[in-house]
């Protein structure tokens, strides 16, 4: 019989990857093209800086989470290298340490033991991972799904305010960039949002009031140096 529920769980690993890029190309190329168009760049200036920083950006996002999310997988393969071992060497404690770990969550002690054989007789390994470790097939590391995920996300964000400072006139392209990166941001916010079952509007705010920070710390960083020079 099949279960009419899906759980928003399963989509933690591609979800936090997706929306990371997304957020961060949108913030941090809307804020490199607003820092140097506030110095008194022209448009094709601001144009060449924002597309390195779509390129750099998008690398940096690949390696920074194939690195850190590889870190976590080997982790993960260590501790189930060890269990493997431990539940070749001495079967009988690893029983007992998972039916303890049933009794904490409610089962009594005897269907607890009774449980944690019927397990460990189908798949020890799996029912420690599980249980013990809190390793699944669903949440495991996927380090080079993440790392391209972050990329192509963070290009996508990166284009829209680049496409801004493409269609809208140099002397616009402070309130253009502005407006339009904090209206795809909120977009963002609400699509994940959606996408993980959580409330949209928290999630639009959050990453609409970190965006316009960024944008407005650059923009007075790049104004001060414009000023200067």
């Amino acid at each position: 019989m099949k279960h009419p529920e899906r759980h928003k769980t399963q989509r933690i690993g591609w979800l936090r990857a997706a929306v990371l890029g997304a957020n961060d190309g949108i913030v941090s190329t809307a804020s490199l093209v607003m820092g140097v168009a506030a110095a008194g760049a022209d448009a094709q200036n601001i144009l060449v800086a924002g597309v390195a920083g779509l390129v750099a950006g998008a690398m940096s996002m690949a390696a920074g989470e194939y690195v850190s999310v590889s870190s976590q997988a080997d982790t993960e393969r260590a501790d189930l290298s060890r269990e493997k071992e431990e539940l070749i060497a001495n079967p009988d404690y690893e029983q007992k340490e998972l039916t303890a770990i049933y009794v904490k969550r409610g089962l009594d002690p005897a269907l607890a033991s009774s449980v944690a054989t019927q397990l460990m007789k189908h798949d020890a390994l799996g029912a420690h991972a599980r249980d013990e470790l809190g390793i699944s097939d669903s949440l495991a590391a996927r380090p080079v799904q993440a790392a391209l995920a972050s990329a192509a996300t963070f290009t996508v964000g990166a284009v829209l305010p680049l496409l801004v400072v493409v269609l809208f006139p140099a002397n616009s392209l402070m309130w253009a960039v502005s407006g339009c990166s904090l209206l795809f941001l909120a977009l963002l916010g609400s699509l994940s949002a959606k996408a993980g079952g959580a409330p949209v509007i928290v999630a639009a705010s959050r990453v609409t009031f970190w965006g316009a920070l960024a944008m407005a710390l650059t923009s007075g960083v790049g104004a001060l140096f414009g000023v200067a020079a």
